[in-house]
């Protein structure tokens, strides 16, 4: 049985399901007398992980998580949900690559770990290798952070770490708050760090740094943004996930409209 688990193909999700029903029929087999013992016996081969729920943030949430993060890094979180860009590509982006004139940031490069090592590359496909709109609220935080934290020179570093290489996740993620809730008083956050603290505050203690792209497309998707201008802004190649952001987009309409509804007749939210 471990052998015939380890030839399959690697459908995690659908594997797990399909043990899962065997292990079922085979237990019955067993219970009926049909067979002795029952083969399946593969150590989590029926473990389904569950699947990431990613939930957009709105703008008064994204802009607690900014406020709550280290100086150096709020623009980090700015352009990946704003922009919709990826933290390998924030970690490699230089000072050639973001042109304030025409409020554009070039996407050429980004950044992988692979077994310890830092891998520079060009993205995977030709729609990941793009110019991306700024919006124009970000100009004056984009010239600060310039100033205070960027490495001097066209090949500069935007996001450089503290000692100067590239930005690795687990010095932005920093450490989780203790949280300390009293009856009757404001909940408290004590201690922790960095992405990690931030996300609690923001109330999505669960979300991922990814997860800011995704809170971009869907704003991006709200200003009736169509698929194939989705697809170019994400650099997706295909139109499957951009469809999913106008779906969500959607859905949020949904809310305001209830929102404003609310509004009308007085009644609070």
């Amino acid at each position: 049985m471990s052998e015939c688990w380890e030839g399959l193909p690697a459908t995690v999700t659908q594997n797990a399901r399909a043990y899962s029903l065997l292990r079922t029929i085979l237990n019955s087999a067993v219970e009926d007398g049909y067979l002795p013992v029952n083969p399946c016996h593969v150590r989590g081969a029926g473990n389904v992980r569950r699947a990431h729920k990613i939930t957009p943030l709105t703008i008064d949430e994204l802009a607690v998580l900014v406020e709550e993060m280290p100086e150096r890094h709020r623009l980090l979180v700015l352009l990946a949900a704003w922009c919709s860009l990826r933290f390998g590509e924030l970690a490699e982006l230089r000072r050639k690559d973001v042109d304030l004139t025409n409020m554009r940031i070039k996407i050429r490069r980004g950044v992988t770990r692979a077994e310890g090592e830092i891998v520079i590359d060009a993205p995977k496909s030709e729609a990941g290798s793009r110019d991306v709109a700024i919006p124009p609220h970000l100009k004056d935080t984009i010239k600060r952070h310039l100033d205070q934290f960027a490495q001097p020179g066209r090949e500069g570093l935007v996001f450089p770490s503290v000692r100067g290489g590239t930005l690795s996740t687990s010095s932005v993620y920093g450490r989780a708050p203790t949280v300390k809730k009293v009856r009757g008083q404001k909940t408290q956050y004590v201690g922790g760090w960095g992405f990690y603290r931030a996300r609690v505050v923001a109330g999505h203690p669960a979300m991922h740094f990814h997860d800011l792209r995704h809170t971009g497309a869907v704003l991006s998707a709200q200003t009736g943004a169509t698929l194939a201008e989705l697809m170019s802004r994400l650099g997706h190649s295909t139109p499957g996930a951009a469809l999913i952001y106008q779906h969500a987009a959607r859905d949020r309409d949904a809310e305001i409209a209830r929102r404003l509804s609310d509004l009308a007749n007085g009644t609070p939210s």
